[in-house]
């Protein structure tokens, strides 16, 4: 059995399970989706926690290609990584911009957008090797993924109000 298909049924799972969850924090935005949309730091770490998650569910389909190498799931992983940066990227510079006094803790809102897709790289670089350990890294990304969505739920639903 190849390295892949001892993760299929883990794929299968957090495919569901990450994919649910984008929608239903999209659908925690929308609740207070005036008070998100005033705040260009909020809008982006919502986009993040979406990114992070559309990452990990296309990064679970992919893993349950028929036949697909470990090195090519590596590329795939790698590229889609690389895109989910580019929103982390552009929320950690919108938090930084941010200077209303109540604003704090800005490195950590910030690290928590890099957190999914700086895991998803260094399993997908590992797994461009060949070697099947960069799998686990991509599992420990899906759960990344998860935490990371549930914080900006968290911020969009209850905090935003406070």
């Amino acid at each position: 059995m190849d390295a892949l298909e001892n993760w299929h049924e883990y794929n299968v799972a957090m495919l569901g399970a990450t994919a649910a969850l984008a929608g239903l924090v999209i659908v925690a935005a929308s609740v207070n989706i005036q008070v998100v949309i005033t705040a260009a730091s909020l809008t982006s770490r919502v986009a993040s926690g979406i990114a992070g998650l559309i990452l990990a569910s296309i990064v679970c389909a992919v893993g349950l290609f028929p036949e697909l190498t470990i090195t090519a799931y590596g590329a795939v992983v790698v590229g889609a990584a690389a895109l989910t940066t580019v929103f982390a990227a552009v929320a950690a510079v919108r938090i930084f911009q941010n200077h209303h006094p109540e604003n704090r803790l800005r490195v950590g809102k910030a690290a928590v957008a890099f957190v999914t897709p700086l895991l998803y790289a260094a399993g997908g670089i590992i797994a461009l090797t060949g070697s099947g350990g960069g799998l686990v890294w991509l599992a420990v990304g899906a759960i990344a993924a998860i935490v990371s969505a549930l914080f900006v739920s968290w911020v969009v639903l209850v905090e935003v109000l406070r």
